[in-house]
């Protein structure tokens, strides 16, 4: 699909699915567009869609970016949600090895030029993820900062429709499914990491911050480029 497509078709999604739960919404993409994929960080709120996605049908697409900075608990998290919530189509991807030795071969790209190392370590391993997909499922959130407080549920993404399936969710909603549901948290939640990426440049959140507060603290930075808001 061209540009006009693509925008004509999100308005159109847009306004079919206004007023759709977060499940229906899901269970009705799978039906419609097969060729569509989940993309997660396994991170703070992760479980609330990872545990939608099971009970729509657990062989749909997930995908995961192992950049090769991620926290060891996040590792060992999506080890755990993937056992428990049954998960059977978990496709991990990492940042290719010439990209590496070109642009980070020291592995302290972060701390030089923290949009280089994004690229190399998230952004080219999720196009490589999205070669074959027309439409794939976002965690974002309007609650979770300033930057994402307009997003709509459908949005276009480059040459794909990006979905935000729970964009109208708040922190309520959150813990009352993680309670219903007894879905285990992070373990980095304790310590009041309530945005997970890659550890250093990840921080804990002070009270009366946004949940994303404590990403790339200290510079002028608030998303990896995966997403543009």
């Amino acid at each position: 699909m061209d540009y006009l497509q693509r925008l004509e078709l999100v308005n159109e999604l847009n306004n079919r699915y206004d007023d759709i739960g977060a499940y229906s919404l899901l269970e009705e993409l799978w039906r419609d567009f097969p060729k569509l994929a989940l993309v997660s960080s396994f991170g703070a709120e992760s479980a609330v869609l990872l545990h939608l996605i099971s009970r729509v049908d657990t062989e749909i697409p997930i995908v995961f970016i192992d950049t090769g900075k991620l926290f060891q608990e996040t590792i060992e998290y999506k080890d755990m949600l993937e056992k428990t919530l049954m998960l059977k189509n978990i496709k991990i991807f990492k940042p290719d090895y010439k990209q590496l030795q070109k642009h980070d071969p020291d592995g302290v790209a972060h701390i030089k030029d923290g949009n280089i190392c994004c690229y190399i370590r998230k952004v080219e391993p999720l196009e490589r993820a999205l070669d074959d997909c027309d439409i794939w499922i976002s965690g974002r959130k309007r609650f979770q900062s300033s930057t994402r407080a307009n997003i709509d549920i459908f949005e276009i993404d480059d040459i794909r429709i990006k979905v935000n399936p729970l964009a109208e969710w708040n922190a309520y909603d959150l813990q009352e499914y993680v309670k219903k549901y007894q879905l285990p948290a992070h373990p980095l939640i304790k310590d009041n990491y309530l945005s997970i990426g890659c550890k250093p440049c990840t921080t804990a959140v002070k009270f009366g911050e946004d949940p994303r507060s404590g990403r790339w603290r200290g510079v002028e930075k608030t998303e990896c480029g995966i997403h543009k808001k």
